[in-house]
């Protein structure tokens, strides 16, 4: 797939979605039956892109929770890294600065 151009294999999978249930809608219209048919087969059509679209909208939302609180955690665990780093060099920073003050001037 050709991620660095935007097209991620989700937005490609929709895309193929979307055109087979247009191509299925314009098949209804254009098959020869009674418009009452054709009107139950829409709305029945229809029914099933939506239910197809909110588990799809269900699926993206659980991985973009999913990655925002992979977020948070790692960036929770680098803080606390990057905190203990800078009070280590603090702490060191002071040892050091205490030992000079302590070292008779030559």
């Amino acid at each position: 797939m050709r991620e660095e151009c935007g097209y991620g294999s989700g937005s490609i999978l929709l895309s193929f979605l979307l055109g087979g249930l247009v191509g299925a809608g314009f098949a209804l219209l254009l098959a020869p039956q009674s418009g009452r048919e054709t009107r139950q087969k829409i709305k029945d059509l229809s029914d099933d892109v939506k239910e197809k679209a909110m588990g799809y909208v269900g699926e993206v939302k659980e991985k973009v929770t999913t990655g925002i609180d992979k977020g948070k955690d790692l960036y929770e665990e680098k803080k606390s890294i990057i905190t203990t780093a800078i009070e280590a060099g603090k702490e060191a920073y002071t040892k050091e600065k205490e030992k000079l003050s302590q070292e008779p001037n030559a």
